[in-house]
């Protein structure tokens, strides 16, 4: 055991003498109150170490003790329903025994000790693979948990326990590898949060990640297996936006981290995710949820830890086979915890203080996402979905940018539309995405395949209309042709009628796939008979009064089972109110 004495102190970063030996990201104990760190820094026998707990009253001299093993997470049964902080201590277990504050140094049982119902899926005598998966364990109402056999180890199922009830530290298999040792498997795994959970390939991303939400499904649609960015300033939307994702993403297991966000948020998802019901299954969004919160007034290291933690809880879900959403909120405090442990550090600083070392820091994040082939055959995706908070909502500074280079989706919140209660306020000028290609395959399968020439006119629309605004701005509308004022009134809609959406409505907070193509299409097919009209002569202002307009408006609030019959009623009333205009202005 290697023991070391503390030398200095800088806040969270601590450097101790008399550590050789030890190795780069070890974690260690630190002080009288052993408080977990880890070690990120070695020259001779000094060590460097950030320090995940509160730091007040260390004192020089105090011991350091290393652990012998990096910084790791207890992948099992249990992980659902729970709430971690950013070193996968759980919060509510530990409020049971502590009450509201965590001691310093304390540390709980990671996963719930319990005894749990093993069910077998292979027998005594098979040759298992890494990965391979030798039982399951009911979870929740919605998860299987899925046993598998530890990524570095592969070889003949000597043992396997039968059906029943076992603790989690109790051995349920044992493998006997191709150089003779014998290894016991529980049905958890310590992995290294640093390190990804390995695969066999990576699939390309043409299976698209359904949220219910128009903007993004629509027009810019992540896939499953992909990466996605929200920059915008303070309260244009970021963290409902997240919340949307996490309710309705048609993903198996969601995990939720609540990055250096403040208090108050996290508050709201833990008191909103027991309430929510699972729109495909009717089942509670918590049955299929792990939350990590490492709130703004934790320690900053935990922080730039809690990501990382997330991520690996993730990976090993993926690796059953599920499709697994991760919300990162927000990877800007992330950052930020990185730059304060680098100015700890006397590191050279980049550009607006943070490391130079930032861009590979988050591609290493990013590129841990992917649809993959498990090890054991199986198929399973992690979407990557991050917040970025660019100071006073500037998407020039280091954070934004270099997330912009890693993700293929950017959803850019706009300031200009929060303050026009645009909700979500995602900019449809400014935003993109690098998937409409791989995914529009599916979409003409699964669900029409007149949805990309559908998206793209309504796109033409809308970037017609924002060449338009300046001559308004400068004339007025009156005085633009009719075929133009048609233009604005389709963009209004559009953009009034599909893009914005209720996250508080019963019926509009979700959208299915099928909705989104039926409203879009009825707005366009508005649109192409409008263009008629005014060819005969009938002036825009007339088609305004009509109430196919606000017909139209309320399908969103319209449940999906209801739709065909409204659209009948719709297209009735349009088809006698735009022929007595035609006849009016024609006869």
């Amino acid at each position: 055991m290697i023991e070391g004495k503390i030398i200095k102190i800088s806040g969270p970063v601590v450097v101790a003498e008399g550590m050789a030996g030890a190795k780069m990201y070890e974690v260690v104990r630190v002080g009288e109150q052993k408080l977990i760190g880890e070690i990120i820094g070695l020259n001779r026998d000094r060590a460097t170490m950030q320090v995940y707990e509160e730091t007040a009253g260390l004192k020089v001299g105090e011991v350091v003790i290393a652990t012998g093993r990096p910084l790791s997470v207890k992948l099992g049964p249990g992980l659902i329903h729970n709430i971690y902080d950013g070193v996968q201590r759980p919060l509510e277990s530990i409020k049971a025994a502590q009450g509201s504050f965590i001691d310093r140094g304390f540390s709980g049982d990671e996963l719930p000790r319990k005894a749990w119902k093993f069910v077998p899926s292979v027998a005594a005598g098979t040759t298992v693979s890494a990965g391979a998966i030798i039982g399951s364990v009911t979870e929740s109402e919605l998860v299987e948990h899925r046993i598998l056999v530890p990524p570095n180890v592969s070889g003949e199922l000597v043992k396997i326990a039968p059906e029943g009830m076992y603790d989690i530290e109790e051995d349920v298999a044992e493998v006997r590898t191709a150089d003779g040792k014998t290894v016991q498997v529980k049905m958890y795994q310590v992995w290294p949060v640093r390190v990804a959970r390995p695969y066999v390939r990576k699939y390309p991303p043409t299976i698209p990640l359904i949220t219910g939400q128009r903007v993004l499904d629509t027009f810019f649609p992540i896939a499953k297996g992909g990466t996605a960015g929200i920059p915008g300033g303070f309260g244009t939307g970021k963290t409902v936006t997240q919340h949307q994702l996490a309710k309705w993403a048609d993903a198996e297991i969601v995990v939720y981290v609540g990055c250096g966000e403040r208090g108050n948020e996290m508050t709201q998802v833990l008191k909103e995710f027991p309430e929510l019901i699972d729109p495909r299954s009717g089942k509670p969004i918590t049955e299929r949820t792990v939350l990590i919160a490492n709130t703004s007034n934790m320690p900053v290291a935990a922080r730039e830890a809690s990501i990382y933690t997330g991520v690996t809880i993730a990976e090993y879900f993926r690796d059953m086979g599920y499709s697994v959403a991760l919300m990162a909120d927000s990877s800007s405090r992330w950052a930020e915890a990185l730059r304060e442990i680098s100015g700890r550090l006397e590191e050279m600083p980049g550009e607006a203080g943070f490391p130079a070392y930032l861009a590979s820091k988050l591609a290493g994040f990013y590129e841990r996402s992917g649809r993959v082939e498990t090890l054991n055959g199986d198929t399973g995706s992690l979407s990557i979905i991050g917040a970025v908070s660019p100071p006073g909502g500037d998407f020039s500074e280091p954070v934004t940018q270099n997330t912009l280079r890693v993700v293929k989706v950017f959803w850019a919140l706009d300031k200009s539309l929060k303050d026009q209660r645009h909700f979500p306020s995602i900019n449809w000028l400014s935003s993109y995405s690098l998937y409409l290609d791989d995914v529009e395959g599916w979409w003409s399968q699964h669900v029409d395949t007149t949805w990309r020439k559908t998206r793209d006119r309504a796109m033409e629309v809308l970037q017609k209309e924002n060449e338009l605004k300046e001559i308004v701005q400068l004339i007025g509308p009156d005085a633009l042709p009719e075929k133009e004022r048609v233009v604005l009134l389709a963009a209004q809609m559009i953009r009034e009628d599909f893009l914005q959406q209720n996250a508080f409505h019963d019926v509009d907070s979700f959208c299915s796939e099928k909705k989104q193509v039926l409203m879009l299409q009825t707005i366009m097919s508005f649109y192409d008979e409008a263009l008629k009209l005014v060819e005969r002569g009938v002036p825009v202002a007339e088609i305004r009064q009509t109430s196919a307009i606000g017909r139209i408006g309320r399908l969103k609030y319209v449940e999906e089972a209801k739709v065909p019959s409204y659209l009948g009623e719709y297209q009735a009333a349009l088809r006698a109110e735009f022929s007595s205009l035609s006849d009016q202005y024609t006869g």
